[in-house]
């Protein structure tokens, strides 16, 4: 039985012996997740392989001065986020994705159907807030406050990028149609 258990469904048990165990399970509880996350923003899957991993490990040598160490999770979603901002603007601001025609990357296997790449080329044209924003409430499936957590905004802020994401992604998907 685990000491330190990360769930998705509610908060860590936090009586972790060591931060090496810490992470480990919060790795191997979330790390498929935090690649998709990545993998949708930069657009390629070493890449988005690379940003977790260093997410991951910022956390790790953090662990001692977290303040709440029962938040870990929210802290790698907002590194992830930011490491991937950082890939993009020594990119230009442009994912993999909107420049090169999708190859068979994971993402298209994972689809599978031209519907969905039509869908995630049309997410990479977004501006970098709403693409955000849609991908942590619709990709991951989080609630406003815990997207406005992780990007550090208001929860207006996070309602005002989802309506205007779904308009813009509703006029992109649209005209290809």
């Amino acid at each position: 039985m685990s000491l330190l258990n990360f769930r998705k469904d509610g908060p860590p048990d936090l009586m972790a012996p060591s931060p090496e165990r810490a992470v480990t399970q919060l790795y191997e509880a979330h790390a498929l997740e935090l690649v998709r996350l990545a993998l949708v923003m930069v657009g390629d899957r070493p890449t988005a392989e690379d940003v977790v991993q260093d997410s991951f490990l910022g956390l790790y040598q953090r662990w001692g001065r977290l303040k709440d160490p029962g938040k870990a999770l929210t802290y790698l979603r907002s590194s992830v986020l930011n490491n991937c901002r950082s890939v993009l603007r020594r990119r230009g601001r442009r994912p993999l994705g909107a420049q090169d025609p999708p190859a068979a990357s994971a993402e298209s296997r994972v689809l599978g159907r031209e519907q969905g790449r039509e869908i995630l080329d049309a997410l990479r044209r977004l501006p970098h807030r709403q693409r955000e924003t849609l991908v942590l409430r619709f990709v991951l499936d989080l609630s406003e406050e815990e997207t406005a957590q992780i990007m550090r905004v208001s929860r207006g802020t996070v309602r005002s990028n989802t309506s205007r994401g779904r308009t813009a992604l509703e006029r992109m998907l649209g005209e290809t149609s």
